[in-house]
């Protein structure tokens, strides 16, 4: 694993993520996804989608709206309790997370607490503190062309709820056997007081949920089996290493005000151990509120039994941009004259990379095109590469995690092989061209 620095060298250089806005100078806590990065984040998604949704027969599918009724908001408890410890330098005026200046310390922090950690400001270096506030860190906006408290909304700072209050609606066209589980992918947005860590904490992020609908005392057995799933899924789809993934059984005073209890899923980052993911048991939190504010039945009806009830939520919840790096992290390998990016090949934008050995020469670029429309036709994933000299094309591919370098030299043309290159490895093979 390289150091954070590095990757997101590599993430710039080669076209995975960019800084938001960098043209303008940028923006804090906002990332563009390049054209490489569009790629290996929809690999992302779409493996996660097909491992959770579309190979089981008890998920169901919503893509529901970003910006929601804000009785949404009140309902679920955001607007009261979904805040940051908030912490500020009297002399400089830096705002902070107080958590994040201690060691150890949670987002349950006094003043007290943080004070008496004598702890100094980044910026600054001086020690003379406002008292811990809490910030709510949704995003506010305005619906309509009148901007005053009538026409306030937010922007959704987690999908989770957009499931929510489409439970009724899909219990009502499809009536899933229970328990059954709604998934979701899209955007979510938080104003962080503090974005730091490249993609780790910041404003603007795409999360990928699921709630799974279970009666009120057969929870345990979901969560443990949804528990397993997730490692099957980040070790054996995702392909990072077990070694680098860690359970933390979250205390009652640290989780969420919902959860009555939780498991966050911890990875070995460049930078340290930080969330990954988080396995949370709801209860009938969510359903029970919004049945209370909206007066309208979240009840369930047992096809088996004819019992009703409002069903208990087991979540598994992940961010796309931290398991973007945590792949990238797992996989990037520095060796004695080369930088590696060892992608799994359901994840690597490109399958393969097809080459002619000198690109002045017609016949050798007429053959190597004819061999880049067969595999592109065949995997889609190929890309081109004729610039530089041989060496200096595999380092490229190396970098943006190619699994495969097809070339095309002079005997190509007279054998109708190709030489194919593995990435970790370096060896080379001759294959035939019909057997690509």
């Amino acid at each position: 694993m390289g150091k954070l620095d590095d990757i997101v060298s590599l993430c710039k250089r080669r076209g995975f993520i960019f800084q938001g806005s960098e043209v303008y100078g940028g923006m804090a806590g906002t990332w563009d996804f390049g054209p490489l990065g569009v790629m290996l984040k929809r690999n992302l998604m779409n493996e996660w989608w097909n491992f959770w949704v579309d190979q089981r027969d008890d998920m169901y599918g919503v893509d529901a709206a970003i910006i929601m009724n804000p009785r949404t908001w009140q309902a679920s408890g955001h607007v009261d309790t979904f805040a940051d410890p908030l912490v500020e330098c009297k002399e400089c005026h830096g705002r902070f997370r107080a958590d994040k200046l201690v060691d150890g310390a949670t987002e349950s922090i006094t003043t007290e607490e943080f004070l008496a950690a004598d702890v100094k400001c980044p910026t600054c270096g001086k020690k003379n503190w406002s008292e811990i506030k809490k910030f709510n860190m949704m995003f506010t906006t305005h619906v309509g062309p009148v901007a005053d408290d009538s026409s306030i909304a937010y922007l959704r700072p987690e999908t989770a709820q957009g499931i929510f209050t489409n439970f009724k609606n899909v219990v009502d066209t499809v009536y899933p056997n229970i328990p059954f589980g709604i998934a979701q992918q899209g955007k979510a947005f938080r104003n962080e007081i503090s974005p730091r860590d490249f993609v780790l904490r910041d404003r603007e992020c795409s999360q990928m949920e699921i709630e799974y609908f279970v009666k009120p005392d057969a929870w345990e057995e979901s969560f443990e089996k949804l528990r397993s799933g997730q490692h099957e899924f980040l070790e054996g789809i995702m392909g990072l290493p077990k070694e680098m993934i860690h359970e933390l059984e979250v205390p009652e005073e640290d989780r969420a005000h919902y959860s009555k209890r939780t498991i966050d899923f911890m990875f070995d980052y460049p930078n340290g151990e930080e969330e990954l993911m988080g396995l949370a048991y709801r209860t009938n939190f969510d359903l029970g509120n919004i049945q209370r504010e909206s007066g309208k039945s979240m009840e369930y009806r047992d096809k088996v039994t004819g019992e009703t009830f409002v069903p208990h939520v087991i979540e598994p919840s992940i961010g796309v941009e931290r398991l973007f790096l945590a792949v990238m992290s797992a996989s990037y390998v520095e060796e004695d004259d080369r930088v590696v990016l060892k992608l799994p090949e359901n994840l690597a934008p490109y399958k393969y990379c097809v080459s002619p050995l000198l690109k002045n020469k017609p016949e050798l670029v007429e053959k190597a095109r004819e061999v880049y429309d067969l595999l592109k036709k065949k995997y889609t994933f190929v890309t081109w590469d004729d610039s530089g000299n041989i060496g200096k094309r595999y380092k490229k591919q190396d970098e943006i995690g190619t699994p495969k370098c097809v070339v095309v030299d002079f005997e190509s043309l007279e054998d109708d092989a190709v030489t194919v290159r593995d990435r970790d490895t370096t060896e080379q093979v001759r294959v035939k061209i019909e057997e690509l």
